[in-house]
């Protein structure tokens, strides 16, 4: 089951200049169920509505009633009323820590860390509803500020909606050794981290291209290793 918080008239749910929270999160739950349609024995259903707002307990009823296998949770976080410089990716799960849904966050946060070079806040526990009424396992994955003025841009984007989509499903059939169908579409590559300042310098007739630009080191190594592997000469520069 793929939860899109909240709902379009959930009060206080918005980024200082009127964005809706649901917004970007209905947006990342159709992208992932496109993504899942392509894997065998896939069959996801939605908590949300489009209609109107969904109450925690009747999400969480309906997953129980369903008996899905796992429930995912897709927020956009928040701090304070106003602008601020706090951003960055985490996950929860609940305070025990069910092994699937704690293995399952670490999935998750590790790939949308490293595919969209946001600061990792790593994966955290808390006694959300949607963690504790839900008899399966299950995680809630928060996918950027709607406070900060960088991440908000992100959150606006249609590319960086797909590529949290592209994460959480990536995550999703690790986890599950999800099979793909013999038809289904290609996967996607990996998209690149949006870089703070994207630049392709020409150097001793070689045009070489930046992939991202990282505060946090160890972020850095995990593209470059990444890209090492899809077969790409990467070196990190530090500036």
């Amino acid at each position: 089951m793929l939860d899109a918080g909240h709902g379009y008239n959930t009060p206080g749910k918005r980024s200082p200049d009127g964005m809706r929270e649901y917004e970007f999160n209905r947006a990342v739950a159709n992208y992932a169920r496109q993504l899942l349609a392509n894997y065998k024995n896939v069959t996801v259903s939605f908590s949300h509505s489009d209609q109107r707002d969904v109450s925690l307990k009747a999400r969480t009823d309906k997953a129980n009633s369903l008996n899905v296998d796992i429930f995912v949770s897709i927020h956009a976080n928040a701090f304070g009323g106003g602008w601020n410089n706090v951003g960055g990716i985490e996950t929860f799960v609940y305070p025990t820590r069910p092994p699937v849904a704690y293995q399952l966050a670490q999935k998750i946060q590790r790939n949308l860390v490293i595919s969209t070079g946001l600061d990792n806040r790593d994966v955290k526990t808390a006694d959300f509803h949607v963690l504790r009424e839900t008899k399966m396992d299950a995680v809630l994955v928060e996918c950027g500020f709607m406070t900060n003025r960088n991440e908000i841009k992100l959150l606006r984007s249609e590319t960086y909606r797909r590529t949290i989509a592209e994460g959480i499903v990536k995550a999703l059939a690790e986890q599950f050794n999800l099979q793909r169908k013999a038809n289904a579409a290609p996967a996607p590559a990996p998209a690149p981290p949006p870089a703070k300042s994207p630049a392709a310098a020409k150097k001793d007739g070689l045009y070489k291209v930046q992939a991202g630009a990282f505060e946090n080191e160890e972020n850095a190594k995990e593209l470059a290793e990444r890209l090492r592997k899809a077969g790409f000469d990467v070196y990190i520069d530090q500036e």
